[in-house]
């Protein structure tokens, strides 16, 4: 009977459950959406119940069909949504708050205050991070501050913290593993990621105590053993990765200078830096790619806040497209002289601008201007940010990019990847296998296990599906990138 690897794949809106065989080809999959919850504007949650059951169900599921299909699952990998904090009492296992997502904003005020008091350069140089909501550390202070008789608690050691990867773990085992990856701890902002451990000045700083904190283990690593009576069998979970970390691994971008970049709601570009932190001096994150064997292999990551997400605005609130797959037909129609720029800062500018205050604007329109050039203009908006992102990158580390790994849902738009390659000006290649990030998820349980036994092997697994190489003069792309440009500066502060 053929082998396999169940990964789940805990996400923002849904969760999902994909058996792989051991040649990284999926045999089995499912998966459920969840609801989510905005008890106030800025503000994001989930019912940890929800991410429970959903996750149950989906397992389930997905190993019934591998049953069906004859492939024997050997092991468990856990992929997750990054910086999603959940606190909960060890005594009854239940969550004590709504899970404070990723998303979420409600911290915003006293990160400002933190900042303005000087303590970013504190936290960046520690954790890799910028000083900002978006990550688990405010969150966890927030609840042990505002949910009654929380903080004595905490104090008196019957509280626990997790990102949704430790919340699933200790579910998973009965209660009996509390523990993390690396990846995920260094989205904390409570992880020293040069000396590999939980950080007391900034346990201090955002007054969270220790004994709250998940074990931190290697990516590939023996996280206990899955219930039967959980997911209808015993299984080994062998490997826990952050979700953008995973498809790092899904990509097998293994050398120093290899980018994966993620194109889904959002986009997430992660470079492979090797096993030395690189200090960013263009406002990208620090980060960890992964740690095998106790050896910390780290990256630089770049956020782009909206990507398919203006899409869907054109779909959803303008009603410009019937469907987000019409924006390939319509960008193809559009007129080339037709200069238009979309700016789509609906909710500020990431990395490399990062500026809050920035609103979206649009371009160049004319009495030409119709839908197709709105949508070319909305897809190669996802196009210039990557390549401010890339050449940020490369700055940052020294290393010429050379070619860049796509995946995510935005991925089979053959237009979007030939725009990309031509304003970025590198070979952009798409994998046979576009969900990477559950791919990762099966590789790290598969070295856990014993599957594989090297990065070697699991390099040799990943395939191409296609490669598009830039098409445009230098001249062109330098004029297309300076109107984008001027665009970009007209939103932000240094306009």
């Amino acid at each position: 009977m053929p082998g396999g690897i169940l990964a789940i794949d805990q996400g923002t809106t849904s969760s999902r459950a994909i058996v792989h065989d051991f040649r990284g080809r999926v045999v089995a999959s499912s998966q459920l959406e969840f609801d989510q919850h905005y008890p106030h504007g800025g503000w994001v949650e989930h019912d940890p119940e929800d991410l429970w059951q959903s996750t149950l169900r989906v397992a389930r599921e997905a190993l019934g069909q591998a049953d069906r299909e004859g492939v024997d699952v050997v092991a468990l990998g856990i992929t997750n949504q990054r910086e999603t904090t959940v606190v909960w009492d060890t005594r009854s296992g239940e969550a004590i708050h709504n899970a404070i997502v990723w998303q979420d904003r409600r911290t915003a005020e006293y990160c400002a205050r933190l900042k303005s008091e000087g303590y970013e350069a504190q936290v960046t140089e520690r954790s890799g991070l910028l000083l900002d909501p978006y990550f688990s550390a405010t969150k966890v202070a927030w609840i042990l501050d505002n949910v009654p008789g929380a903080r004595d608690k905490a104090t008196a050691g019957r509280l626990a913290f997790g990102t949704v990867d430790s919340w699933l773990i200790w579910r998973l085992t009965g209660g009996r593993v509390h523990a993390t990856d690396a990846t995920n701890a260094s989205r904390t902002m409570l992880f020293n990621i040069h000396e590999q451990r939980w950080d007391d000045e900034l346990l201090a700083l955002f007054d969270v105590p220790r004994s709250m904190l998940p074990t931190v283990l290697d990516s590939a690593d023996d996280f206990g053993s899955a219930d039967s009576g959980y997911i209808g069998r015993a299984l080994p979970i062998r490997g826990v990765a952050g979700d953008q970390h995973a498809a790092v691994v899904g990509q097998t971008c293994f050398t120093p200078g290899m980018i994966k970049s993620t194109y889904g709601t959002g986009c997430f570009a992660l470079m492979n830096t090797g096993p030395t932190p690189v200090t960013s001096h263009n406002r990208l994150l620090t980060t960890m790619a992964y740690r095998l064997a106790g050896q910390p292999t780290y990256a630089l990551e770049g956020s782009i806040f909206v990507a398919g997400a203006t899409i869907k605005w054109l779909r959803d609130d303008l009603g410009m497209l019937e469907s987000a797959t019409d924006s390939e037909e319509y960008a193809r129609r559009a007129d080339p002289d037709d200069d238009v720029y979309l700016v789509p800062a609906f909710t500020g500018l990431g990395a490399p601008y990062w500026d809050p205050d920035a609103r979206g604007a649009i371009f160049g329109l004319t009495r030409k201007t119709g839908v197709p050039e709105l949508t070319r203009a909305a897809l190669e908006a996802v196009c210039y940010q990557t390549h401010d992102l890339v050449v940020a990158m490369a700055a940052d580390a020294n290393t010429p990019v050379r070619e860049l790994r796509v995946d995510g849902g935005m991925v089979p738009n053959n237009w979007l990847l030939q725009r990309l390659a031509d304003l970025v000006g590198v070979s952009v290649e798409r994998p046979r296998d576009t969900e990477t990030t559950a791919l990762g998820a099966s590789y790290l349980a598969g070295l856990g296990h014993g599957v594989w036994g090297s990065l070697e092997e699991v390099r040799g697994q990943w395939a191409l599906e296609a490669r598009f190489e830039p098409s445009i003069t230098n001249e062109e792309r330098d004029r297309r990138l300076a109107g984008w440009h001027r665009a970009v500066r007209h939103v932000t502060d240094s306009g």
